[in-house]
């Protein structure tokens, strides 16, 4: 399966074959434009020369890799701590998965286990967690039993309400009305 959010080719094509680079994309999406947050593995991968591990940004200098985070344009709106937590998200990786991104879930039986190994990474909340099983699910064909009802409402079938239902410029513009449906609902309430 292929990604096909509306971001550079290349910034997809590393989404789709790196589960690293989908982990920190899911990471850093959060107060950034879907855009921003999806391709910035892309950007991290150019600003190092190379494609990094797991085990490479665990154990890569705080400072260093806050630096990599803060060069203009920034890869983040918060730049020093999405640093940190893309390191913490990498040490857990490197220590409950040998560094092996997609074994969060090629090891996993269920739609329930899968969002419990998903909610136990650093910088996962609930919503993210679901929305992560839901674009394993619907995207890349990660399907354990049990999926579609552990990605909650982001698993439904034809909905458009986070990164899990985006395909093309369209979706994402569906995407983009119902959150802003979320906030108006929220204000007048």
């Amino acid at each position: 399966m292929t990604i096909s959010l509306p971001i550079d080719p290349d910034a997809n094509e590393l989404l789709t074959r790196s589960p690293l680079a989908l982990l920190i994309g899911m990471l850093l999406d959060q107060q950034v434009t879907i855009e921003k947050a999806f391709t910035s593995p892309r950007d991290l991968a150019r600003r190092l020369g190379h494609e990094p591990d797991a085990a490479e940004l665990a154990g890569y200098d705080p400072g260093a890799l806050s630096e990599l985070f803060s060069e203009r344009p920034a890869l983040h709106r918060y730049p020093k701590a999405m640093a940190g937590r893309v390191q913490q998200l990498c040490q857990a990786l490197v220590d409950g998965y040998g560094g092996d991104a997609a074994a969060v879930w090629t090891g996993a039986r269920t739609g329930d286990q899968l969002l419990a190994r998903i909610q136990a990474l650093p910088g996962f909340g609930e919503d993210k967690s679901r929305i992560l099983v839901a674009l394993l699910g619907k995207q890349f064909e990660v399907r354990p039993k049990g999926w579609r009802k552990a990605a909650g409402r982001f698993g439904a079938q034809g909905s458009h309400c986070s990164v899990a239902d985006i395909t093309d410029r369209a979706s994402l513009l569906e995407v983009r009305a119902y959150k802003q449906g979320l906030k108006a609902a929220a204000r007048a309430g």
